[in-house]
């Protein structure tokens, strides 16, 4: 296997590898420089800390007032979350007041009870949760980013409790964290997000009486060790992608923030260098992020938006097409964006932020939007924004709160139906109003090209809201390496509105970020009319079967009513065939007809009814262990029963089942009475509606 994969890279990983081996090796020997990377500049030029190369809204005065004025909700949550942290309480991913002991265990996960050892990082496996626990708990505390909290409550009140408790737990983690020693070196993506939170601190605590000046000039000294390690252990092929970027925008802000060393010019190009080649490799030219996640496709545009704020404030020049590229990612954003203003989960949502300015829940964008309406005057965004939010004033200052509500708030001018067809969804919605429907197809193949680990096997998987409001839901992420038997379902076909062939899935794990082999989807026609929309696709996954098995599945949008799905099951042997359809947390019933009626928090709901020629069985699952089904993730580390209903059949193949998801303003009411259209083969070819006579066609008469 080693052979095989050595034979696969070229000269230039090759020549990467063994450079960062080499690095490793002397690291652990002691014997490389730059260790503690101390300044050759002295630390009062540095710490002197220029406010002009800084984001404008940590360094501005009027910071505080402004956002305690526009926003004052917002100021309360920072103040109550940064009292939580002064008594040790840390608010991290899906849990809440975590303890890791006084003085900060840096090395514990409290889920699990596990401490990492602290030996050189490249001597630990982050995945091996019987020795370190869940890393990515662990690495969440260490990412400090909770001290960009302490900062923003000092400057909205002035108490300096804030500051020296920045100060005591900073002093206590660079004693407990050596350079190059414990898990939280071994992620160059974690050092880069500790660095750029190290620099939020610095910047809003200036002028505060502690940090003391010796624990600033120490704080440098790790920020100068942080972007070293950075640059040594760079994740070119490691993990090209989120993490890559985040690197770079890590080396990027050691270059402006220590300007006054003599390589923070390389620092800073470099980074400037990678963002710019990653904008066009990570975000296809529809505007996709390339691992399919919307989760990870915020990830890259925070990234990407604190490139060009920071470098237009230090009055650098950003090629044209990293802001072209920026702004086609958060078009997708705006139109994945579910009515209600949310946004739905595609592939891994693990909770992570790049930096947050403020606490919002995963699936709340505003921030991003927002900063992003203020940015580039966009009235599209300050529409999906709703107004000015934290984030915008902290990154630009208080000109971003008059550039948002100077914007008239607008939908997209594009149709609301829209196919992006290089990431692979087909978007289809009645419109852009708050009660409007919508329903997300997933036609892309699993995951990214070079490496699928944030995909999940939801093989066109299909997402739902009626009136505004979520039905059918991707059931996010849970845990990565904490538990394989989680991270499984949740990533499963099991967990995903979309179809199973005798009981299998689509794509099997290959460890809790791989898999074995990447199925493909192919989107085989679009269409979009003022009458209807169509999408066409099918999958391979199934080709392995010693029958071999084809899924193709059609969705026919009969505007503004409801959808058709017709999924055609293509093989010559018996198969047991089940339908899934994972809903969010809500009161679901099944009739004797095969009728499911899902009733929505606002009084609406959803009916869902399948139609075939071979008789179907209906079953509901919520909740359950054995198997595990029935479930969904909000957050990291959080799960909550949710009713997932299975139409099932064993049957010979060729098999069609088409499937009615009808919003309805009254879920009491009797459901719509539809009935099957035969051809003179005995073949379903269409759907009749008693009351009128008007017929659905799936096929050309």
């Amino acid at each position: 296997m080693k052979w095989r994969r050595l034979r696969r890279m070229g000269m230039a990983e090759l020549g990467c590898r063994a450079r960062q081996e080499a690095f490793k090796r002397l690291d652990r020997s002691g014997l490389l420089p730059g260790r503690r990377a101390r300044p050759s500049t002295a630390p009062e030029r540095l710490a002197a800390f220029d406010p002009s190369v800084f984001f404008d809204g940590a360094v501005s005065s009027h910071s505080p007032e402004v956002l305690t004025a526009c926003v004052p909700e917002a100021s309360d949550r920072t103040v109550a979350a940064a009292e939580a942290l002064c008594r040790g309480r840390f608010d991290l991913l899906g849990y809440r007041a975590l303890d890791f002991g006084a003085p900060v265990d840096w090395h514990l996960d409290p889920v699990s009870g596990r401490r990492a050892p602290l030996v050189h990082w490249s001597r630990l496996d982050p995945l091996d949760r019987a020795l370190v626990g869940d890393s990515k708990v662990v690495w969440e505390l260490n990412r400090h980013q909770w001290m960009v909290r302490l900062g923003q409550a000092y400057r909205l009140t002035g108490d300096v409790r804030y500051a020296e408790a920045c100060a005591r737990y900073v002093t206590q983690w660079m004693d407990a964290n050596p350079p190059g020693f414990g898990i939280n070196w071994a992620s160059s993506l974690e050092v880069a997000l500790r660095l750029i939170a190290w620099c939020w601190a610095l910047y809003l605590f200036r002028g505060a009486p502690t940090p003391s000046p010796a624990l600033r000039a120490r704080m440098l000294e790790g920020l100068a060790a942080h972007a070293t390690h950075v640059e040594r252990y760079l994740s070119y092929y490691f993990s090209p992608n989120t993490h890559l970027t985040g690197e770079a925008l890590g080396l990027f802000y050691a270059g402006i923030v220590l300007g006054g060393l003599p390589q923070a010019r390389r620092w800073r190009a470099l980074g400037a260098r990678i963002l710019l080649k990653e904008s066009r490799r990570q975000i296809f030219d529809d505007g996709v992020y390339f691992e399919q996640s919307t989760c990870y496709q915020r990830y890259t545009v925070e990234t990407y938006l604190h490139f060009v704020i920071l470098a237009r404030r230090n009055g650098l020049d950003v090629p044209p097409v990293v802001a072209d590229r920026l702004q086609r990612s958060l078009d997708v954003l705006v139109a994945l964006r579910r009515p209600d203003g949310t946004m739905p989960m595609i592939g891994d949502s693990d909770g992570g932020w790049l930096l947050p300015l403020t606490p919002r829940a995963p699936d709340d964008f505003r921030g991003v939007f927002a900063t992003a309406a203020a940015l580039f005057a966009r009235a599209d965004y300050a529409w999906a924004a709703g107004g000015p939010a934290p984030e915008a004033l902290w990154l630009l200052g208080e000109d971003a709160v008059t550039a948002v509500e100077r914007l008239v708030p607008a939908p997209p001018n594009t149709g609301p139906s829209r196919l992006f067809a290089n990431g692979g969804y087909a978007i289809m919605r009645s419109g852009w109003e708050r009660d409007a429907h919508q329903l997300i197809f997933d036609v892309s193949p699993l995951g990214c090209p070079v490496g699928a680990g944030h995909g999940h096997a939801d093989m066109l998987g299909l997402q739902c809201c009626a009136f505004g409001e979520p039905y059918l839901v991707d059931p996010g992420t849970y845990v990565y390496a904490a538990d394989p038997r989680w991270r499984d379902f949740f990533r499963s076909a099991a967990a995903h509105s979309t179809v199973r062939i005798d009981g299998i899935e689509p794509a099997v794990p290959a460890g809790p970020f791989g898999w074995q082999r990447r199925p493909a989807g192919r989107l085989q026609r679009w269409l979009t009319t003022d009458a209807i929309d169509l999408a066409d696709a099918e999958h391979d996954a199934y080709d392995r079967l010693p029958d071999p098995v084809t899924h193709r599945r059609r969705v026919l949008f009969v505007k503004p009513h409801g959808w058709v799905v017709v999924d055609d099951l293509v093989g010559a042997a018996e198969h047991l065939v089940e339908q899934r359809f994972q809903f969010a947390p809500l009161e679901l019933t099944v009739e004797s007809d095969l009728w499911t009626c899902a009733r929505g928090q606002r009084g609406q709901g959803l009916w869902l009814r399948p139609f075939a020629t071979t008789p179907l069985k209906a079953e509901i699952h919520e909740g359950e262990l054995a198997p595990i089904q029935g479930w969904v993730s909000p957050d990291y580390g959080e799960r909550r029963p949710a009713p997932v209903v299975t139409y099932s059949a064993v049957a010979r193949l060729p098999l069609r089942i088409a499937t009615l998801l009808w919003p309805t303003a009254d879920p009491t009411a009797t459901p719509p009475r539809m009935s099957p259209l035969l051809d003179d083969r005995g073949r379903l070819v269409g759907l009749v509606v008693d009351e009128t006579r008007a017929t659905i066609r799936f096929d050309a008469p």
